[in-house]
This record gives C-alpha cells, sequence and structure tokens, in this order.
C-alpha cells in the first residue's frame, strides 16, 4: 500500500490500478444505465449541515448498540458476493477486521469461506441469505446458522430475480465466471492481482467455491452453472417465508432490501427485529429510488424498529446524515471491498479507521458528542 490512502475514494482509485477491467467493474458497476448508483451518490449532496456552536466537544463518542451488543462506530461492513475474486479469503480479512476493529460485519451467502469458520474467525458476525420459497431448504439453513450460533440473520428481499448488467456483459465478466481470454490477458496485465489473489487462491485452495447457500456446507465451484434447486424458488419467495423464518428463527431477524413504506409496515408486523433500507447498490432494479430518499417514509411506519441504510456512502458526514435523518447505523459495501483488495485485512483496518476519524471530527465540528445528539435539526436542504 504505498499509495497514500487518506479517504475511501483513495481507496477505490487504488483498487482500480491493481485489478483486472473487469472485475473492478463487477463491483463498481451498477444494473442497466447504473441511474440508482447515481442517484445514491447525489441523495446525500441534497442535504446540509446546520452544527451547533460553543459546545464542550472534548470528548466525542461514537458507540452505537443494536441486537444487544455494542460497537465502537454507526457503521458496518455490507454482505458482499464474489469477494474471493478480489483478494485471497478476503471474506475472512473483512470479518476479521470488523471484529478486531468493533463493528458489525455481514457475511454474504455468496461468500466462499464456510460460515462457520468465519463465525469461528470472527464471533459476532451476521448472515445474508437468499432465500429460497422452499420451507424444507429454509429449516436446513436456519439449522446450520443455528449450529454455527450465527446472531443475526439478514434477509435480503430485493433479488428476486438477477437484473440486467450490461456493462458486466461487455467486459466478459458473467455469473457464473466463464474463463475467456479476454480475462486472461486482463489478468496478466495485472501481475499484482493475478499472484497475489488468483495464483495465490488456486495454489492454497483451488477454485473457489459457495459453500453458504444452503444447509449443506458442500458449494459449487464459481465457474459451475447453478443447479436448478439453486436457481429454483427465490422468486416465490413471499412474506408467507418470513413468517415462518420468525416462527423459527430464535435470533434476531433483519430484512435488507427495503425501499416502500407499505413494505416495512408488513415487515412491523410480521415481527422482524430490523430493517436495511436498501436498493442493493444500484445493482438490481435500476431507477430504484435511492435509500436515503426512502428512509423518512420507511421511519414513519417503522415505529421503533432499528432502521439501517446502505448505498453511497463514502464520507463520514454521510453517515451522520443519514443518521441525523433516523437511520440507526449505515452499512458500507464498495470501499471495504476495494480496501481488502488493496491491503489485505490491514487495508481493511485501515479503512475503518479513516471513516471513524471522519465521524469523530464531524460529530465535533457539529457540536454533537455523541451519536445521539444527531437530529433532523441539524440538517437543512442543501
Amino acid at each position: 500500500m504505498a499509495t497514500v490512502l487518506l479517504n475511501l475514494d483513495d481507496f477505490e482509485s487504488a483498487a482500480r490500478a491493481r485489478l483486472p477491467r473487469a472485475l473492478y467493474g463487477f463491483a463498481a458497476n451498477g444494473s442497466e444505465r447504473g441511474a440508482s448508483v447515481d442517484a445514491n451518490a447525489r441523495s446525500f449532496a441534497r442535504h446540509a449541515f446546520a452544527p451547533r456552536a460553543l459546545v464542550d466537544v472534548s470528548a466525542v463518542s461514537q458507540t452505537r448498540s443494536i441486537f444487544g451488543e455494542s460497537y465502537t462506530a454507526p457503521f458496518g461492513i455490507a454482505p458482499m458476493g464474489g469477494c474471493a475474486l478480489f483478494a485471497h479469503e478476503a471474506d475472512l480479512s473483512l470479518a476479521r477486521a470488523a471484529h478486531d476493529s468493533g463493528i458489525p460485519f455481514v457475511l454474504s451467502a455468496a461468500s466462499s469461506v464456510p460460515l462457520e469458520q468465519v463465525m469461528e474467525a470472527a464471533p459476532r458476525s451476521w448472515y445474508q441469505g437468499y432465500i429460497p420459497g422452499d420451507e424444507a431448504r429454509i429449516d436446513r439453513l436456519l439449522a446450520r446458522l443455528q449450529g454455527a450460533k450465527v446472531p443475526v440473520l439478514v434477509v435480503t428481499v430485493d433479488v428476486p430475480i438477477a437484473s440486467n448488467r450490461d456493462k458486466d456483459r461487455r467486459l466478459g465478466f458473467t455469473i457464473p465466471l466463464r474463463p475467456r481470454l479476454s480475462l486472461a490477458i486482463d489478468g496478466v496485465l495485472h501481475p499484482r492481482w493475478l499472484l497475489g489473489t488468483f495464483a495465490r487462491t488456486l495454489l492454497t485452495g483451488g477454485i473457489p467455491t459457495l459453500p453458504n447457500f444452503g444447509g449443506d456446507p458442500t458449494g459449487r465451484p464459481i465457474i459451475s452453472a447453478p443447479t436448478a434447486a439453486a436457481r429454483s424458488d427465490r422468486d416465490r419467495f413471499t412474506w408467507a417465508h418470513i413468517a415462518l423464518i420468525r416462527r423459527r428463527w430464535k435470533g434476531a431477524l433483519v430484512i435488507k432490501g427495503i425501499l416502500n413504506a407499505d413494505d416495512a409496515a408488513l415487515a412491523r408486523q410480521a415481527g422482524v427485529d430490523g430493517l436495511v433500507v436498501s436498493n442493493h447498490g444500484g445493482r438490481q432494479l435500476d431507477g430504484a429510488v435511492a435509500p436515503l430518499d426512502a428512509l423518512p417514509g420507511i421511519l414513519d411506519v417503522a415505529q421503533g424498529l432499528p432502521v439501517c441504510v446502505d448505498g453511497g456512502i463514502r464520507r463520514g458526514t454521510d453517515a451522520l446524515k443519514a443518521i441525523a435523518l433516523g437511520a440507526h447505523m449505515v452499512f458500507v459495501g464498495r470501499p471495504m471491498l476495494y480496501a481488502v483488495s488493496v491491503g489485505g485485512q490491514a487495508g481493511v483496518e485501515s479503512a475503518v479507521r479513516i471513516l471513524q476519524s471522519e465521524i469523530r471530527t464531524s460529530l465535533a465540528l457539529l457540536g454533537c458528542t455523541g451519536i445521539d445528539g444527531l437530529q433532523r435539526t441539524l440538517l437543512r436542504p442543501a
């Protein structure tokens, strides 16, 4: 990490230079025209701070508690699939960095390290799943999660089917990953990634697999087409299955991918413990509303449920704007993926410290001694 990395955008610049073009594009691109990716970034610019003065800010705390756990900062690492392509054992590096930094980490179902191994390395990790509309398969997954002592189950509901990823296809990147000459040339032109990630991964563990989608830890290789069973039934997943999970899951239950207040009301009625307002980082329905813009309407019906937000957060001020609007916590995705790709666990820990430092500085400049002091009265239309 010879480049001076002063903020999360710097990690993206470093990752763009290190990663093959198609792989960087897979991380950075949204679906179709990328309208929702752009909307996520623009949403923060519509809010400006009106700070308070002459407040004693010699001691500022950014601790935040959720689901009975206290964390050192009001942000966590969002679930991201395919991380093994970006760094050797990236899922473990992300989990350990979050655990050691005292922030939440959400393991994606599309990860390549068995969740039991992740839970052993980082015991407070959460699990995010793409759940099929099949009772027997749901039961097997829940049994596995309970056996691994997963404390929080995050059910993603905005991926009933795959989206249109035009830019990825133009770059030759598909899911499942298909070896192509263009990808091979791209890899050779990026030797640090080729040796540090691709070759190291193949030599130590072979082709990465996806062992965390269901109750069976035997995962298919990422270059293999999914089985009919793996592809089926996600488009049949409904509120009835959420009710089923609620009856059988004893840990905290969170729904991720809520953008409509009517769905937030149904989630509250179903007895979930929290929500994540998200448009999947702009990677699913293009043109979906930015989570920050959807947040106020969802809070109106959440009636005390912890409501978190992800999408487009790049600076400490972004996180604080979301929290001032009523978010309980925020989750950061792409920047942490870039950080692990350029620096492994140490890179992620550095990115976390940078964001913590920005939050601490911005709280003091706002005249707040803690996260609980953030209120909508500190914001104005920009």
